[in-house]
């Protein structure tokens, strides 16, 4: 989640990050939605074509979201703060104060929220998410980083319109950013209707292998290609838990991880749902990259682009009174998922990702914890001379 601050006086509002979402959804019941504002028909808010028309009038819902479940959307306008930062610091809040929002009642977001947030921060590719208001407010770049923390107790941190620095544990990790291209979904990226979960609003990267300590599995690469009828590809979720895998992939990954764990002297016990590949915690060693296991490799582009995914990020631990063990944090997506590979949000934990709109590319850091840091590590403490935009 994202806290952000809304309305004047702002008050602070937790929202679920969507980096599928293309506009920013309220429960129109919380404590956070309070708004007089009423805009004329025909206004726009966007530099350039499609432009999005906002009418706060009673004559029905302007953005319909056709996500499951059905989701229904009454437009709004309020403002919308958060922190400023130089990279290394908060400051004082930064307002935005015709911030363009869609309401909703509660009862439609459930399932899809969770019960201590708001509504949803809609992170998608649109002129009404917030990476495009705060870059089309503020004149900067349409561009954003997530760090998402790992640590159950220390927060990650967000940056909107800033391609670097990122300073945590005084340590720039912009400089350790690699680059592949994001892609268009095919079929739908041509689309000007605003909706919830619409491909043309999510973000693709091209994956062309995976390997698992250094050894490429064996599957059907086409699988990772669009079909030219919206299927196929990789896509980045952060409101996917785990890693979601096109089953004869998730097969093929998790026999090779099998097989190489297993010339670690760690043997596979009894599984624990969802996952289907866990250990006894008592037998894995602990590394400063998580418990040691194989090295999962997304390659992406060129055997020379590799995201590489280590043990913090591939395991998840399950500790209850009839089991402690490290399970395999993938899934399996069925036979004819949408998309063939979701990165899931485990996957992204203590990872930067840069979301270049600009120049259309994703960069990203692997773990931070080869580095000696964390996303949790960034430093919170306010410095109040920065200046407002």
């Amino acid at each position: 989640m994202i806290t952000v601050y809304l309305n004047t006086p702002p008050r602070p509002t937790n929202l679920v990050l969507d980096l599928g979402a293309s506009f920013t959804l309220m429960d129109c019941s919380s404590a956070a939605y309070h708004h007089s504002s009423s805009t004329p028909c025909g206004s726009s808010f966007c530099s350039s074509p499609p432009c999005i028309k906002v009418c706060s009038t009673d004559s029905g819902p302007l953005l319909s979201l056709t996500g499951k479940p059905p989701l229904t959307g009454q437009p709004f306008i309020g403002s919308l703060s958060m922190p400023i930062t130089d990279g290394r610091n908060p400051g004082r809040l930064g307002l935005i104060p015709k911030f363009v929002l869609s309401c909703t009642e509660r009862s439609l977001l459930k399932g899809v929220i969770a019960k201590d947030a708001a509504g949803l921060a809609g992170l998608g590719r649109s002129n009404l998410s917030i990476p495009a208001q705060v870059s089309n407010f503020t004149s900067q770049n349409s561009v954003f980083a997530l760090c998402l923390s790992g640590s159950p107790s220390a927060p990650g941190v967000a940056f909107f319109g800033s391609t670097g620095p990122y300073f945590i544990s005084e340590i720039d990790l912009s400089k350790f950013l690699n680059y592949t291209p994001l892609l268009p979904n095919p079929s739908t990226s041509g689309s000007t209707v605003v909706s919830y979960a619409n491909p043309s609003n999510e973000y693709f990267i091209r994956l062309t292998d995976i390997k698992v300590n250094g050894k490429a599995i064996d599957f059907d690469r086409a699988l990772l290609r669009f079909n030219g009828k919206g299927n196929g590809g990789t896509k980045l979720s952060t409101v996917t838990p785990y890693t979601t895998l096109q089953s004869t992939i998730f097969t093929a990954l998790t026999e090779a991880f099998v097989n190489e764990s297993a010339a670690l002297n760690l043997t596979v016990t009894g599984a624990v749902k969802p996952f289907r590949v866990c250990y006894k915690a008592d037998d894995v060693m602990s590394t400063r990259v998580g418990p040691g296991f194989p090295t999962v490799d997304l390659v992406l582009q060129s055997d020379e682009v590799i995201w590489r995914i280590f043990g913090a990020n591939s395991m998840v631990r399950i500790f209850r009174d009839d089991a402690d063990v490290w399970c395999l944090g993938v899934l399996d997506g069925g036979s004819h998922p949408k998309s063939a590979v979701v990165i899931g949000g485990h996957q992204m934990e203590d990872n930067l990702l840069q979301f270049d709109l600009e120049s259309k590319r994703l960069g990203f850091s692997s773990s931070l914890l080869v580095h000696g840091t964390m996303c949790g590590n960034f430093n919170f403490t306010t410095n109040n001379n920065l200046i407002v935009m």
